[in-house]
C-alpha cells in the first residue's frame, strides 16, 4: 500500500460527536456540538473539550467553569448537527430541537434528557492553544439511561446506537468485533 504525505492536520478520526450543554448562570442555556472531546485521566476522572473562543457558548463555559457532555445517538444526529451549525445567540436550541432540559446534580448547566449518558464537568484549567481553547475538566457525575442497563446492572451503550463524526460525516458505530483483551485471552478447549 502506498501512502501520500500531506501537510500537518488533524486526522484522528472518527471522533465522538457530543452535545455540550451550558448555562450562563442567569437563566440562558445553550447547546453546542463538539467533536474535539476526549478522556484525559482516570483518577481523578477528567475529560477535555476544545472550543473556538468566538463560539457563543465559549464565554458561558469560561465564566461559569461548568458544562455537561451529552453523548449522542443516531436518533440525535439531526439535533447534533443543528446544534453545531446554528448559534444560540439566535435560537433556543432546546426548544427548536424539542430536547428536554434535565436538572444536573452538581452544575447549573442542564443535561439533555434524550442523551443516553450525561457527564457533569467542572473546568480545572483552560489551555489557549490557538484556534481552539481546551477546557480540561473534572468529571463530577455520570448519568446513564436505565433503559440500557441489563439485569446485572451492566450498562450497554452500544444498544443506544452511538454517533461518531469523521471528515464532515456523522456515522453510527458498526458491530462489535471483540472485547478488551480478546487477542490474548485463552481459548476454551472443546470437549
Amino acid at each position: 500500500m502506498a501512502k501520500q504525505t500531506w501537510k500537518p492536520g488533524n486526522m484522528l478520526y472518527p471522533l465522538p460527536a457530543v452535545m455540550v450543554s451550558v448555562s450562563d448562570g442567569k437563566g440562558r442555556d445553550n447547546i453546542l456540538t463538539v467533536a474535539w472531546a476526549g478522556t484525559v485521566c482516570t483518577n481523578p476522572p477528567m475529560v477535555s473539550i476544545s472550543v473556538r473562543p468566538e463560539r457563543y457558548s465559549y464565554s458561558m463555559i469560561r465564566e461559569t467553569g461548568e458544562f455537561v457532555i451529552n453523548l449522542t445517538t443516531e436518533k440525535l444526529a439531526y439535533a447534533a448537527d443543528y446544534c453545531g451549525v446554528r448559534s444560540g445567540r439566535d435560537v433556543d436550541k432546546f426548544e427548536k430541537m424539542k430536547l428536554t432540559r434535565e436538572k444536573a446534580d452538581f452544575v447549573k448547566a442542564p443535561m439533555i434528557g434524550e442523551s443516553p449518558v450525561s457527564i457533569e464537568c467542572r473546568v480545572k484549567e483552560v489551555l489557549e492553544l490557538g484556534s481552539h481553547h481546551m477546557f480540561l475538566a473534572e468529571v463530577l457525575a455520570v448519568h446513564a439511561e436505565e433503559a440500557y442497563m441489563d439485569d446485572k446492572n451492566k450498562f450497554h451503550l452500544n444498544r443506544a446506537r452511538p454517533l461518531v463524526y469523521s471528515h464532515g460525516e456523522y456515522m453510527g458505530l458498526g458491530k462489535s468485533i471483540g472485547t478488551f483483551g480478546y487477542s490474548v485471552k485463552k481459548r476454551q478447549k472443546s470437549t
